[in-house]
This record gives structure tokens, C-alpha cells and sequence, in this order.
């Protein structure tokens, strides 16, 4: 019984958050190629080139700001590729898309929910990621006190413990033994029904999406709600989206999913140093304000976008996650460490590096010391 309900937790918890390098010429020194000569510089272009020219992408009615801004700067163009966006009604939706193979990557599902597609024996690999902190605030009355998050402790707050950032936190609390028990766990199917269920006093707290942030600041203001806290102060880089793919689609496109790492690094790049610029281009692609995209993208404390795999944060999760019962009894039979690739990551990373390093040494220099902290 326990099971079925963390499973239906779990299923609402996911409505909730809804190329290749090319092989370098040969000098020619002699006047002219040989036979043997020209067919090694080909196989060599061959082997750079990426296997899959389009690739099909689900990220979700927010968008992906890497992927927003890697298309209006012609990055994926230089590399050989282009994206086709898949949409999908939700988190699930997504998923089914990926597992049935209608879609090659999806990159706004979150963390949980890819992990309980691994748990139940879907073939599916984390090798990138998108945001690893979602700016997702944690809202509660006025007059509320707030100690950390040990204020849960014996309290009714709207947070879906698939968000395994505040079960985690709960579990390393002194003289907790079940953080499933030791919090009133309330699953609303929207972030505006949590809020209310704040406002009428149903709940003391509550977590917002990414995508509340205007109208909750908007709220604080008018003295209605206060922003107690953030999911990345209760878990730092906590894995809020990972870009994940079929393995098999990994392991026969290695060129093309480099191709795409190498153009995101790139957006990543340039996100970071024009980040107003990037709000004007993201809130055009999704159709938004750029005062809504700027309420949580301009918030440089709560919002962290990284192409970075996050390899130790997604073992994290997992543990976490089959702790409080949100897999399968198969996790038990799987490694988790074999449906995270870090190796293309590495090399797009290394060659990214040489090919555009010079644009910005800085941002390379610190995405390698990022890597070297989290995924080895």
C-alpha cells in the first residue's frame, strides 16, 4: 500500500515541475595527396561528423535558455546540427516519449523522475544537464518562523516528497529516523493550489516552481506571503534537470552528442556573460515577458544552469530517493553509476576547449574544475 501511494506521489510530483568536429586538413607539402593520404583525412572527417543531423528535444513549455540561446547564435548550425522541439503535456509525457523513442533528449524533466524511469528497467543515461538549481522558493505566511529546515519537522507543508533535496535534508536532521514520517508530506497537482493551501493556513509551508517567481515576489510585497527559503539552501546544486537520452542512442550517436554538448557549452558561455541579453531571447522563444524569465533568471544566488552531467549529485539523488521508497525493488539490481556517461561529456569538454576556448579561457577553466568536482 505504502508503495502504491509513493508511486501516485511520485506521478504527481512530475506534473509539477513541467556537432560534430569536423577532422582538421592535412598541410600539403608534397604538392598533392596520395590515395592512402586523402582516404585517412576522410575517414578522419568521417569520424567527427556527427551520425544524427537532427535531433529531436523535448524541454518542456519553459524551455532551455542554453538551447534558446545555441539556436539564435548558430552554435548547434557550426557543429553541424539542428534541434527539433518535441512538446509533451507534462514531466510523464516526456519520459514516455524518451522510453518509446519519439524523442532523443529530454533536458526539463527534472532529476526524480528519469531515476524511476532507470528503476524500472527503462534503458536511459544521464550525459549532460540543464539547470542544477531551479530558483524553486519555499513560501509560508507573514508572521511565520522560519529555523531552517528543521521547521518541517512535525509540520503539514505542500512539498512532494519525490523532491528528494527536502526529504534528504529531513533525514540527516539529529533524531530523525524516517523523514517520511517525521514531516505531513501534502501533494497538490499545481503550484497555485499549494500556494493557496499557504495563504488559508493548510499548510505552514510551501515549495514554489521556477515558474511562480514573479507572481510570489509580487505577493511578498504586498505583505500577503514571505519567501522563507529555496530548495538550493536546503541541498546545494541539487540536480534540478538533467539532460538524459536512450543509451543506446548514446552509445550509436557519441559524435552527435558531443555536437551538442560542445553548442551548449558554448550558450553556456555566453549566458553567463549576457544574461540580460539571454532573458530578452529566452522570454521571445516561450512567448513570456522578460519582467516573468528575469524573476528567476537574474537571481545569480537561486539559479544555476550547467551542461555539467553532475554525476556525484544524480547518485546522490538516487540514494536518496530509494531510502524513501520512490523506485522500484529493481534499484536493488541496478548500478546507477552505469546510466550516467561522463565520457563524452569530457571529451566535448576537452575539445570545446580547443575549438572556442580562446572566446572565454576563463568559463572553460572553471567548467573543467566543475567536472573535476562532481563527476570523478
Amino acid at each position: 500500500m505504502k508503495k502504491r501511494l509513493l508511486a501516485l506521489m511520485l506521478v504527481l510530483g512530475m506534473t509539477f515541475a513541467l556537432a560534430g568536429c569536423a577532422g582538421a586538413e592535412k598541410e600539403d607539402t608534397s604538392g598533392g595527396e596520395t590515395t592512402d593520404e586523402a582516404a585517412e583525412d576522410g575517414a578522419k572527417e568521417a569520424e567527427g561528423k556527427p551520425e544524427q543531423s537532427v535531433v529531436k528535444w523535448n524541454y518542456g513549455t519553459s524551455g532551455n535558455v542554453l538551447v534558446t540561446i545555441a539556436n539564435e547564435k548558430g552554435y548547434f548550425k557550426d557543429e553541424g546540427i539542428s534541434i527539433e522541439p518535441v512538446e509533451a503535456n507534462a514531466n510523464a509525457d516526456a519520459m514516455t516519449l524518451l522510453a518509446t523513442g519519439k524523442v532523443d533528449v529530454v533536458s526539463n524533466a527534472g532529476t526524480s523522475n528519469p531515476l524511476a524511469q532507470i528503476a524500472s528497467g527503462v534503458d536511459i543515461s544521464v550525459f549532460g544537464g540543464h539547470m542544477i538549481e531551479g530558483c524553486m522558493p519555499v513560501v509560508a505566511l507573514p508572521d511565520t518562523e522560519w529555523k531552517g529546515i528543521e521547521s518541517f519537522l512535525g509540520e503539514k507543508v505542500a512539498v512532494n516528497p519525490s523532491y528528494f533535496a527536502f526529504t534528504g535534508a529531513v533525514a540527516e536532521l539529529d533524531g530523525v529516523d524516517d523523514p517520511m514520517t517525521a514531516v505531513s508530506w501534502e501533494v497538490y497537482s499545481d503550484y497555485n493550489d499549494a500556494l493557496a493551501a499557504v495563504v488559508r493556513g493548510d499548510v505552514k509551508y510551501a515549495l514554489m516552481g521556477t515558474g511562480q517567481n514573479l507572481s510570489v515576489q509580487e505577493m511578498e510585497k504586498n505583505g500577503e506571503i514571505k519567501i522563507v527559503s529555496y530548495q538550493s539552501e536546503i541541498m546545494e546544486n541539487y540536480s534540478c534537470c538533467r539532460m538524459v537520452a536512450q543509451t543506446k542512442w548514446i552509445n550509436e550517436n557519441p559524435n552527435t552528442v558531443k555536437a551538442v554538448i560542445r553548442s551548449l557549452l558554448r550558450a553556456q558561455s555566453y549566458y553567463e556573460a549576457n544574461k540580460k541579453e539571454a532573458v530578452t531571447l529566452h522570454a521571445a522563444a516561450i512567448d513570456a515577458t522578460e519582467e516573468y524569465v528575469g524573476a528567476y533568471m537574474l537571481d545569480d544566488e537561486h539559479y544555476f544552469v550547467s551542461v555539467d552531467p553532475l554525476k556525484n549529485g544524480v547518485i546522490r539523488a538516487w540514494g536518496i530517493l530509494d531510502s524513501t521508497g520512490f523506485l522500484d525493488e529493481n534499484a536493488s539490481n541496478i548500478k546507477i553509476e552505469d546510466h550516467i556517461n561522463t565520457v563524452l561529456y569530457e571529451e566535448a569538454l576537452k575539445e570545446a576547449t580547443e575549438l572556442y576556448g580562446d572566446e572565454a579561457p576563463d568559463f572553460y577553466k572553471n567548467m573543467q574544475t566543475f567536472f573535476d568536482e562532481n563527476d570523478k
